[in-house]
């Protein structure tokens, strides 16, 4: 509830009660916070008969995969003439006195009698058995579709709003994260309609890279999209409006995948993160550690804190080390709408790939 909203108004003569105050408050809230969710925890993946959902749950992540080597791409610009080579001077090439000719033996009785003169045995060399290769302590790599999903609560009280679920699915380098959400329970009585978010990029061996970043708000017809030219290093924006690339920049999908990928080395660093609406700049600082329990036990965790450079939204994030710094929990707090909270509930993958 925004602070500068007064409850106490007096009402005019002709105005109807619709509720006590308490209740507007409480609806007023809610919506608030179904708001902030969809527009950072959408609830759930759509129903495609290409893409069945994942039923297999595990407790640990495999390694990255290591990116696979790309041919460069011939340079589009033409190649400038080039200047002839000068001619390398003489080299005098030493002269080499000829080897003396070897001396006859003359064919005497005794000399037929040894017979010609064998030559040198060759040193006699050590064979040694190759070393055997070490064997692999974990022999997969991440599965082709992985679902991670978390339950989302408004405030820091455990007030349940829905489910998260991020879909991510990779193939030769490629990435694709996908998630829809729509709004349940009482919260549907608020807010109509879903929210379906979308990033396609490159993995590469400093992590993920975004080519699009997708927003469908309620309809296909508002749908909007932030296209990054990593040549010219420019993003365009929804309608038309471009700003610079810095290095390194995400989208909010990308950003959750991207410590897997490329785990921090140091406590303090900073990028930005491009919506379809602007580009805002973050640093990120590691605060300390802290134990989070989740359905698969409990975890030791690195609390990093995000802060945005106009102050405005301040977010604290929970990375799990022995889950490759995947976010186990995420607290976003914006001065205007409220604070919202998602905790991982499990890790879905495909049924062959499982490890119970």
């Amino acid at each position: 509830m925004h602070p500068n909203l007064a409850l106490d108004r007096p009402r005019s003569a002709g105005a109807k009660c619709v509720g006590s105050p308490r209740v507007l408050v409480a609806a007023a809230a809610l919506s608030l916070a179904v708001h902030l969710a969809m527009t950072l925890w959408p609830v759930a993946l759509p129903t495609d008969p290409d893409s069945p959902p994942l039923q297999a749950t595990i407790t640990e992540m495999p390694p990255p995969p290591t990116p696979t080597a790309v041919a460069a791409a011939p340079a589009r610009a033409k190649p400038r003439p080039r200047r002839a080579a000068p001619l390398p001077a003489p080299v005098s090439v030493p002269v080499v006195a000829a080897e003396p000719e070897p001396e006859t033996i003359a064919p005497t009785p005794d000399a037929l009698a040894a017979g010609p003169e064998l030559p040198p045995e060759p040193p006699q060399l050590a064979v040694t058995e190759p070393a055997a290769a070490p064997a692999s302590t974990l022999d997969t790599t991440l599965p082709p579709r992985v679902d991670l999903v978390y339950k989302a609560f408004f405030g820091t009280q455990g007030f349940l709003i829905g489910e998260a679920v991020y879909r991510f699915e990779h193939a030769d380098n490629q990435y694709r994260i996908a998630t829809v959400g729509e709004a349940r329970g009482l919260a549907a009585l608020l807010l109509r309609g879903q929210g379906r978010l979308e990033s396609r990029g490159t993995i590469t061996a400093q992590g993920l890279q975004p080519h699009e970043f997708n927003v469908e708000r309620g309809s296909a017809e508002r749908r909007e999209t932030a296209l990054f030219d990593w040549e010219t290093g420019m993003v365009t924006l929804h309608d038309a409006k471009t700003e610079a690339l810095d290095l390194p920049t995400y989208d909010p999908l990308a950003i959750m995948w991207q410590f897997y990928f490329s785990p921090p080395t140091e406590s303090r660093f900073g990028f930005a993160v491009a919506t379809t609406r602007r580009v805002a700049r973050y640093l990120f600082t590691r605060e300390g550690s802290d134990r989070i329990a989740w359905s698969g036990g409990e975890l030791e965790t690195e609390r990093w804190h995000r802060g945005s450079e106009d102050g405005k939204t301040e977010a604290l994030v929970w990375l799990a080390p022995s889950l490759h710094y995947l976010p186990v929990k995420m607290r976003v707090s914006n001065t205007d709408r409220g604070t919202v909270e998602a905790l991982l509930d499990s890790i879905r993958v495909d049924q062959k790939l499982a490890r119970q």
